[in-house]
């Protein structure tokens, strides 16, 4: 999946969520309840999807590995900034990951990032729409390596997904949670949670303009040291790994 799908997706996702509670929820309470329902059963089935990509694709142990680390190291960086609402530096790993392994594997950490750290901060029916949002800031981030890799860049992508994260969980709290479904609720629901996704947005622009060039330097860097080379098709399976030291090995 490239970084042009995955915007596409987002998109897609944002406006079907949007027009599903328009749709169906807006006549009576019984329609908002099908309205909830649906729109979570659209954001399952993006997770599943990429679920199901990621146990498809073929990825190597280490990056396997790297994947789960910057996963766990995410959702545990979040739980000692949650006296701080929004403010965490949860995003920047996702991002950072996701611009250095691809798309599926930036969903995953951001999917484990809200699973984990929900162990410690609480789960409920918000914990879909949290991994639907930081999986898709994740798989999103390859976007960025059409531009150079400027500090400017990284924190202009961060206060994007600060905004963008907000939308995709204030339209499943408006949908499940408020009643009648119109735009005044929705522009309310939106306005009652400005302050947090202010802080997110602020603290994803700090992170990232901070620490996000290193990282994703640090993390190219290893990436590197293991590089699977696939044959064309039709032509004999090669796989190359270049190890630690920078011998290649067949």
């Amino acid at each position: 999946m490239t970084g042009k799908r995955g915007l596409v997706l987002l998109t897609g996702v944002t406006l079907a969520m949007v027009a599903l509670a328009f749709a169906v929820g807006g006549s009576a309470a019984a329609g908002s309840s099908l309205a909830a329902l649906l729109v979570a059963g659209l954001a399952f089935l993006v997770v599943l999807a990429f679920t199901v990509r990621f146990e498809s694709s073929h990825v190597s142990a280490r990056e396997l590995a790297i994947i789960s680390l910057l996963g766990t190291l995410s959702a545990l960086l979040r739980v000692p900034f949650a006296a701080i609402p929004g403010f965490q530096p949860s995003t920047y790993v996702v991002v950072c990951a996701g611009y250095v392994f691809g798309p599926v594997a930036g969903f995953m950490v951001g999917a484990m990032t809200a699973v984990v750290s929900n162990f410690f901060l609480g789960h409920g029916p918000w914990t879909l729409f949290q991994v639907l949002a930081w999986g898709l800031a994740g798989a999103s981030a390859p976007l960025l390596r059409k531009a150079a890799l400027r500090t400017r860049t990284l924190a202009m992508f961060g206060i994007c997904w600060g905004i963008l994260f907000g939308l995709i969980t204030d339209a499943w709290m408006w949908v499940a949670f408020v009643y009648p479904l119109t735009l005044r609720t929705f522009a309310v629901t939106l306005l009652n949670s400005v302050g947090f996704d202010v802080m997110h947005a602020a603290g994803n622009a700090l992170f990232l303009g901070l620490l996000g060039v290193r990282t994703i330097r640090i993390l190219e860097r290893y990436h590197e040291r293991f590089n699977w080379v696939r044959a064309a098709p039709g032509e004999p399976l090669q796989v190359t790994c270049v190890d630690g030291t920078g011998d290649a090995r067949v």
